[in-house]
């Protein structure tokens, strides 16, 4: 497995002003600073769960596009 596989994008799509503390600190701790910023994070279960609280506030790319597309290309 390579890096990419063990990742996932995350972009921060909307504001944290009017939302819970525990938002604001969850988008934090996930390394986003600024609206629109994409970030690679782990994928691991512990991000899962941060990714879970947050989700109405991000866009997250799944790790599994990349490994189907990998797939169709060795077969060809």
């Amino acid at each position: 497995m390579d890096v990419a596989a063990k990742s996932i994008k995350v972009t921060w799509i909307r504001s944290t002003i009017g939302h819970r503390a525990a938002a604001r600190g969850t988008i934090r701790a996930l390394g986003l600073h600024r609206l629109n910023q994409t970030v690679e994070v782990a994928d691991n279960p512990m991000i899962r769960g941060m990714l879970r609280r947050v989700a109405f506030l991000l866009e997250v790319e799944e790790p599994t596009a990349k490994r189907a597309s990998a797939k169709e290309e060795e077969s060809k």
